[in-house]
């Protein structure tokens, strides 16, 4: 009896270390907002799925109006804005800064990378980098610095 309860544990172990990674879990969702001509933000959520995420993106004429209606400040725009549960995303926000904002769930309106940096996810130029800022808005629009990357 002991035998067949430790090879059963072992089979279903086997069987669950063989499933798809997604499977074991629900990936974030993510709404893209961007214009169809931007091909840098076609790239930002090609980094989005390969960090895990299920991205649905959605063609805007005007991304400022996206911007707006989701309460980020312009001041903090780029090329395109996200949602991912409850929080916003402005501009290309590395999959590892969303990844540390869900598991730490702060009280914030979301992230914000503004402009276009070069080396920035979607943005990336070969080795070089610029250095940049992601920055956490809070629901009153001011900013503190979530995670820097250094120029490289």
């Amino acid at each position: 009896m002991k035998r067949r309860l430790v090879l059963s544990a072992a089979a279903a172990g086997a069987a669950a270390l063989s499933l798809p990674a997604r499977a074991q879990g629900p990936r974030p969702r993510v709404q893209a907002y961007k214009s169809s001509t931007c091909g840098c933000c076609g790239d930002w959520v090609d980094h989005l799925e390969a960090a895990g995420f299920a991205v649905k993106v959605i063609e805007v004429d005007d991304t400022s109006a996206t911007r707006r209606h989701l309460g980020m400040p312009a001041a903090f725009g780029s090329c395109h804005t996200a949602l991912v549960d409850g929080y916003v995303l402005e501009g290309h926000v590395p999959a590892a800064a969303v990844k540390r904002l869900l598991a730490a769930r702060p009280r914030a309106l979301g992230l914000a990378v503004p402009g276009m940096p070069v080396g920035s996810p979607g943005m990336e130029t070969g080795s070089h980098s610029d250095a940049f800022d992601v920055l956490l808005i809070d629901k009153t629009g001011r900013a503190s610095v979530f995670a820097h990357h250094p120029r490289t």
